[in-house]
């Protein structure tokens, strides 16, 4: 029985999307990687500033700091184990490594701070804006993170910073929609108050809004915190150091031990800081008087 061949459709539909992207947004990318290398110059002095200070000072120092932290966060138990889990890293010889990996998980923070609580804010006091908002937002949550690592690579090219980059662009959302949260989860009467005793928009904003919502937007903080975490292990791939590059190399040469001990390493920075943003904002932060 002779082999059957089906002919292509004569009304096939193909639309060529990749590659008019190809042509015409990979080239707009590449002629753009000055102007926003510039724009990632703040990022990257922030990136080498605490990468520099974290590696400068030593080991037990660090070890003192969180372990004091973790106590007076979460008890003398978590203390001890905090001060266990750090000293177990710096046995196994990936102290600099999970310095690093620090140094890139508090510079993504800081600058989601810096860009979402403003957003956020802003997101509160329009509905418009929150409406226009809340697609992008779905989107970049719901964009696998290695999709992310394509256009950044073009862009800001790789290393360190473009590894920071991504995670700001993947941990964003979370502390945008949580200050929106719960700026408008402030009662209306607390406003009204601040507005019969003269207050301004700002000093309602600063003195009222934000501390009653500081529970919420705190969480939003451990949740970008927690993203920016599992994302600078990705972002390895684009020749981002610290723990993700350890586990990246090991795996490419089937090192089981160094997957186990990078990754051991990632879980235990995980736990830490998890543990204390959650218990950072104690429970009665407004004092009522």
């Amino acid at each position: 029985m002779k082999d059957l061949k089906v002919a292509p459709s004569d009304y096939e539909v193909y639309i060529p999307i990749a590659e008019w992207i190809e042509k015409h947004i990979k080239e707009w990318l590449f002629t753009q990687r000055p102007l926003f290398k510039k724009l990632a110059a703040p990022i990257d002095a922030t990136l080498d500033g605490l990468d520099t200070f974290f590696n400068f000072i030593p080991f037990p120092i660090v070890i003192f700091i969180f372990a004091f932290i973790a106590w007076k966060t979460n008890g003398l138990k978590f203390a001890i184990f905090t001060s266990l889990a750090l000293i177990s890293i710096d046995l196994v010889d990936l102290w600099k490594e999970t310095m690093t990996t620090l140094a890139m998980i508090f510079t993504a923070v800081i600058f989601c701070m810096i860009i979402g609580i403003p957003l956020g804010i802003a997101a509160s006091r329009s509905n418009l804006f929150e409406t226009i908002l809340r697609p992008i937002l779905d989107i970049m949550q719901t964009i696998p993170s290695f999709v992310y690592l394509i256009p950044v690579v073009m862009l800001f090219g790789v290393g360190l910073t473009p590894g920071v980059v991504a995670t700001i662009i993947f941990a964003l959302p979370p502390i945008i929609r949580l200050t929106n949260l719960g700026i408008r989860q402030v009662g209306k009467g607390f406003k009204e108050a601040g507005a019969s005793l003269g207050l301004s928009k700002l000093l309602i904003l600063s003195k009222i809004e934000i501390p009653l919502a500081l529970k919420t937007i705190m969480a939003g903080v451990n949740q970008t915190l927690m993203l920016a975490l599992s994302m600078v292990v990705i972002a390895a791939l684009i020749g981002a150091g610290g723990l993700g590059l350890t586990v990246y190399v090991a795996l490419g040469r089937l090192d089981i031990g160094g997957a186990v001990i990078g990754g051991t390493g990632i879980v235990i920075l995980a736990i830490v800081l998890d543990r204390i943003t959650q218990k950072i904002i104690p429970q009665d932060n407004i004092k009522t008087r």
